[in-house]
């Protein structure tokens, strides 16, 4: 009797550890949102300096075009020793006028991430293929051309 309950703890024991080994990890990346303070930043109103001190230093900024702020959050999700695959993703985008005014403060979501997938293990070049032995051997007699006494053109 004694046995088959230390057996049937050994299984449950078993049984639990495998299921908890198996849950997804979640992993948040970026920025932290916090809705209460992002629903705070009103086109009109704030200014880069008052958003910097709500929000904090954005994840980066536009180089060209108009001054636009990016915070940039996202949750992955993976199993143990599995890639990890995006669950959640948001992007605030703060717009800003040349005086430093807040314009916009647009949201977009996964719906707008693009996935690449590669083709291949190669990457395509311009002009022509060619060997070993030709990137090896193709330069030789062509290189006292530009020497001065050499067959190069006078």
């Amino acid at each position: 009797m004694r046995v088959t309950k230390i057996l049937a703890i050994s299984v449950l024991a078993t049984a639990a550890f495998g299921t908890a080994a198996c849950s997804s990890i979640r992993e948040p990346r970026g920025y932290v949102v916090d809705n209460a303070l992002v629903n705070t930043v009103q086109p009109g109103i704030d200014n880069q300096r008052s958003v910097e001190m709500t929000l904090g230093r954005p994840t980066f900024t536009s180089q060209f075009g108009e001054p636009t702020w990016y915070y940039v959050s996202s949750t992955t999700g993976r199993k143990p020793f599995v890639r990890p695959r995006v669950e959640q993703h948001q992007v605030l985008a703060v717009k800003f006028d040349a005086a430093g005014n807040v314009v916009a403060a647009d949201r977009s979501g996964i719906d707008q991430v693009v996935y690449l997938t590669p083709d291949g293990d190669e990457t395509p070049t311009l002009g022509r293929e060619r060997t070993f032995l030709q990137d090896l051997f193709g330069n030789i007699g062509t290189v006292s051309q530009g020497l001065p006494g050499g067959g190069g053109p006078q």
